[in-house]
């Protein structure tokens, strides 16, 4: 069973949480500072850590840091009332993996988790099945209903990128920026020519379609 560790000050917030992911069949250890925290992580394993920012002696972000020296793999989600770029910036340069603001909606955080607990498994097992398409991040292979298909390497990082993290959105820009060269002049037309590559080679797979954004980028949306 999933394991969650919540570290927040708010003992009523703390309580609320923890209530309704037990409800959602996790198991469920709750912290109100960072110390209490590091206890339990040296006591036993979890496999996701939901953390407040503006807590005593110890803030959010001081604790991601400590938490990604000891485990740069496990998970770390914010749920803060900052709403400010400024502190989302430094909480995913603490380490985090995604940021919540308050007032949350419970159902959204329960979607997130499973998102990231989803992340974290793809992490540790390299491998990401959509249907009947399997990628093996590690061998850099791709196998549709049970045929190799040949990649590059460029395609294969687009499409894993886009299956990791499906129905969000990503830019030309943004794809450019991790799969091309810094020192690169190739235009943004470039991302276009390999989404279209891939449609084609996994026109085939039936566990998503990569759909373009118009006016910003593409995204793969996972079939029901």
């Amino acid at each position: 069973m999933v394991k969650i560790l919540v570290v927040e000050d708010d003992t009523q917030f703390n309580d609320i949480v923890q209530t309704i992911l037990r409800q959602a069949g996790y198991m469920v250890t709750g912290a109100t500072e960072p110390a209490q925290a590091y206890v339990f992580i040296q006591a036993e394993h979890f496999d996701l850590i939901l953390s407040d920012i503006m807590m005593p002696k110890v803030d959010g972000y001081q604790f991601a840091q400590q938490i990604r020296r000891t485990d740069p793999d496990i998970p770390i989600l914010f749920i803060t009332a900052r709403d400010d770029i400024a502190s989302k910036e430094r909480g995913f340069n603490s380490g985090i993996d995604d940021y919540m603001v308050k007032p949350i909606n419970f159902d959204e955080l329960q979607l997130r988790i499973k998102a990231l607990l989803r992340r974290a498994k793809i992490t540790e097992d390299n491998v990401l099945t959509v249907g009947n398409l399997t990628l093996n991040s590690e061998a850099v292979t791709a196998t549709l209903a049970g045929q190799d298909v040949r990649v590059t390497l460029r395609e294969f990082q687009i499409l894993y990128k886009l299956l990791a993290y499906p129905n969000h959105a990503f830019s030309r820009a943004e794809l450019m920026d991790e799969f091309w060269d810094l020192a690169s002049n190739t235009s943004m037309r470039a991302v276009d020519v390999y989404i279209t590559k891939l449609r084609d080679k996994f026109q085939a797979a039936d566990g998503f379609t990569i759909k373009t954004v118009h006016g910003l980028g593409y995204k793969a949306v996972i079939k029901q």
